[in-house]
């Protein structure tokens, strides 16, 4: 298993998210860190402090040099997808091609209203988030583009320069609803992510997606596993690798730990070391 690392930017501060990443890319149990993409605290007081996703992903692409990176997950339609892709393409060009772009069709009505941004209905969020993985995918790998669409038009669209990741950086889709999320994952998706919850929930989306694999003809190992698993201070260290051990055995790949507020890099090294200990982790050789 390889385990990663999370730091929404909400109720924190850059200073200390930016503590905890550089201190982070020298502990080599910590291959990759992620961020969220939103415009409000979620989960908390929405009149909170919120940083930009894309524009901290980017600062802390050039604080770091080994982390791979990336947001759990945009909301597609907070940007089109052209442009997404020309952010997609710089990133990954700064980062020295350690991006991955992780997407998903959207949820936050208070944000999207707030802002005016249409969100639609879950059969427009989806239809509209099928055709932005065509778009977004075309454009960080083709040199040109033409797409008629519902939601998107292009016409021989360009994208330059392009990032050093070829076809294009690893796209991940977050989600985890069977008929729409994870037939689109099998389609589109070189990594799913589940957002997190009991091993044999896990293991029951994990089964759907396969499934969506088997109809499309294409190989379910192809697609990354991963899921939020989150520290609690409360429960601690040991409770990360309890819960890893036991998704584990469903067939995650990649945990990712989400690291609570107020950020600060100490907590870092004790629990790299405990991962260490449990041998669910062995240093590349």
């Amino acid at each position: 298993m390889r385990f990663a690392f999370k730091t929404s930017p909400q109720n924190t501060t850059w200073a200390d998210m930016l503590a905890v990443w550089r201190a982070a890319d020298d502990i080599d149990v910590f291959e990759s860190g992620w961020t969220f993409d939103h415009f409000y605290p979620i989960f908390s007081d929405p009149a909170g402090p919120c940083l930009e996703g894309w524009t901290t992903l980017t600062a802390l692409a050039q604080a770091t040099t080994r982390l791979r990176l990336g947001t759990l997950v945009t909301g597609i339609h907070y940007r089109h997808p052209a442009v997404l892709a020309n952010m997609a393409a710089a990133l990954d060009i700064i980062s020295g091609g350690r991006l991955e772009v992780g997407i998903g069709a959207g949820w936050n009505e208070e944000e999207s209203g707030a802002y005016g941004i249409e969100l639609g209905s879950v059969r427009e969020r989806f239809d509209r988030f099928e055709e932005a993985c065509q778009v977004l995918i075309g454009l960080l790998s083709n040199d040109t583009m033409d797409f008629d669409g519902t939601y998107y038009q292009l016409k021989a669209a360009r994208n330059e320069p392009k990032g050093p990741q070829r076809p294009h950086p690893p796209i991940c889709i977050g989600g985890s609803g069977e008929k729409r999320t994870l037939r689109i994952t099998a389609k589109y998706a070189d990594h799913w992510n589940f957002v997190g919850g009991p091993p044999e929930e896990f293991a029951r989306k994990r089964d759907v997606l396969a499934s969506h694999c088997a109809d499309i003809g294409r190989d379910p190992k192809e697609i990354k596993l991963s899921a939020h698993i989150r520290l609690d201070f409360d429960r601690g260290n040991r409770a990360v690798i309890e819960d890893a051990i036991a998704l584990g055995a469903e067939g995650l790949d990649l945990a990712i730990i989400y690291l609570p507020t107020p950020h600060d890099p100490v907590v870092l090294e004790p629990l790299a070391e405990a991962i260490r200990e449990s041998g669910l982790w062995r240093p590349a050789s």
